[in-house]
């Protein structure tokens, strides 16, 4: 390389240098919705219970809605989980086949009465959803722990049975690329001492900022304490229409590119005028924050 060339070399690295420099300036300054714009890509889909269908067909309520996919539930003890079985599982896959939707995440909604933190019926069910992932092409099982399930920390010897038995359920998990996402009225700070408990990568927390807010709790605090022990997102806002509530989403958006999350949401809101219409209202205002991946 000769005198001129590598002079010219140093000009250009120069005003390329500058150029970044100002570029990277002005996105710190209009903040993380535009920042690094093809960096954060979100999914926004429904929860199966929502929709009105509790079957296949969930998947073309979602269609009309104009929703990216659904969040399946495993079942019931009315229908023995019934997404456990292998005619269940090819039904939801050729409805989302059909449709051109996919399957988001799987739900285990009847630890609700059947409590993980207590009944081996329900540790069962969790290491059934494992294989109930695989077969579905997912990554992401979520059990809920509300209502006869929820969880205090308080009660030690419940939250020492739910540890053990989080640590089995992980063990599995790791070992089939299946992350557990917990979801319960806990804190952040709760929530982070039984993940440490269990210490698996397996097992991370279902964050739910209508939940967090119903509790008094700081959606815009936890979410970056959570940080990537988040797997996944339920958005809704007590009995508002979202963005009409308490919820600031354009804040919550900027809490999610603090912790780099891209992926799933699934709303799980309100309809006081219809499923129909008040999801296609939730899906179209969320998508003017949270961009789908170009």
């Amino acid at each position: 390389m000769n005198l001129l060339n590598g002079m010219m070399t140093r000009r250009t690295m120069l005003a390329r240098g500058a150029q970044a420099a100002a570029l990277a300036a002005m996105a710190s300054r209009l903040g993380p919705l535009v920042a690094a714009p093809g960096s954060r890509w979100f999914k926004i889909g429904a929860c199966e219970w929502n929709l009105g269908k509790a079957d296949p067909s969930s998947f073309d309520v979602a269609k009309q809605i104009g929703l990216d996919g659904v969040q399946v539930n495993m079942g019931s003890v009315a229908n023995d989980m019934h997404l456990r079985k292998p005619e269940v599982q090819k039904a939801y896959l050729e409805a989302a086949k059909r449709t051109g939707l996919e399957i988001g995440s799987l739900a285990i909604g009847e630890m609700n009465n059947v409590p993980l933190k207590s009944d081996p019926r329900a540790e069962q069910w969790l290491m059934d959803s494992i294989d109930v992932c695989k077969a579905l092409g997912i990554s992401i099982v979520m059990p809920a722990c509300f209502s006869k399930g929820d969880l205090d920390l308080a009660r030690t010897q419940e939250i020492d049975h739910l540890v053990k038995v989080l640590k089995r359920a992980s063990a599995k998990a790791e070992k089939a690329g299946i992350t557990i996402g917990l979801e319960s009225y806990l804190s952040a700070e709760d929530n982070l001492v039984i993940l440490d408990r269990v210490a698996s990568p397996a097992l991370k927390v279902y964050y739910d900022v209508g939940n967090s807010t119903d509790k008094g709790r700081d959606v815009l605090k936890e979410i970056p304490l959570l940080g990537k022990r988040i797997c996944e997102f339920h958005f809704k806002d007590g009995q508002h229409m979202l963005g009409q509530g308490r919820i600031d989403f354009k804040k919550v958006r900027k809490a999610l590119d603090q912790i780099e999350y891209s992926g799933w949401i699934q709303i799980e809101a309100a309809a006081p005028h219809g499923v129909l219409r008040d999801y296609a209202a939730h899906y179209k205002f969320l998508r003017t924050i949270y961009p789908e991946r170009k």
